[in-house]
């Protein structure tokens, strides 16, 4: 019961074109599989949702861009904590909401890895809490260096997972999280 499902930025709004290619199309399926494992265990689900302070991005409020997908829409007194920064824990009251509740481990899942993913990993391994990345139940963009150089999805999901493994959190499969609950 101490080990919360972090669903982070699960956004219609990644589904535009204005972000680029993605790496891994099988990202929220698998987050689906661990949410139903957590539902049908009774454990803590919190969700995070990014609300772009850009009005012209898809994951701005008030546009259909900015809902949470359907296969993993939040039901019922789950937690639902909305975010303008990278990191979960940055104006949000996670932090205390996970110390009140008694959570010490996090498994996060979500998109992007690059960026609201590994911020969120980073900081809960640097406020003490044992985290978990879940390497395909996230995803990443393609991205620009800053040579101009473009980096695809797939390169840029393995190097943000690499940076974070070991030192700031456990990089593990569906599978294998799945095993241990």
């Amino acid at each position: 019961m101490n080990t919360a499902l972090v669903i982070v930025d699960v956004q219609k709004g990644w589904d535009s074109a204005v972000w680029g290619k993605r790496n891994n199309p099988e990202a929220e399926g698998n987050i689906s599989l661990l949410l139903d494992s957590w539902r049908s265990s009774r454990m803590p689900v919190v969700f995070f949702q990014h609300m772009s302070r850009n009005p012209k991005s898809p994951l701005f409020p008030g546009q259909a861009g900015n809902e949470i997908k359907d296969i993993v829409r939040p039901i019922g007194e789950e937690k639902v904590f909305a975010k303008n920064v990278n990191s979960c824990f940055i104006g949000t009251g996670f932090e205390d909401w996970l110390r009140e509740s008694g959570i010490d481990s996090l498994v996060i899942v979500g998109i992007t890895t690059q960026h609201c993913v590994s911020t969120t990993a980073r900081m809960a391994g640097n406020l003490g809490f044992r985290t978990f990345v879940v390497s395909d139940a996230t995803a990443a963009f393609e991205t620009k260096g800053i040579n101009g150089e473009k980096y695809d999805a797939e390169t840029v999901h393995a190097l943000s997972l690499a940076t974070i493994m070991g030192e700031f959190a456990t990089v593990i499969s569906t599978n294998d999280i799945l095993k241990m609950i």
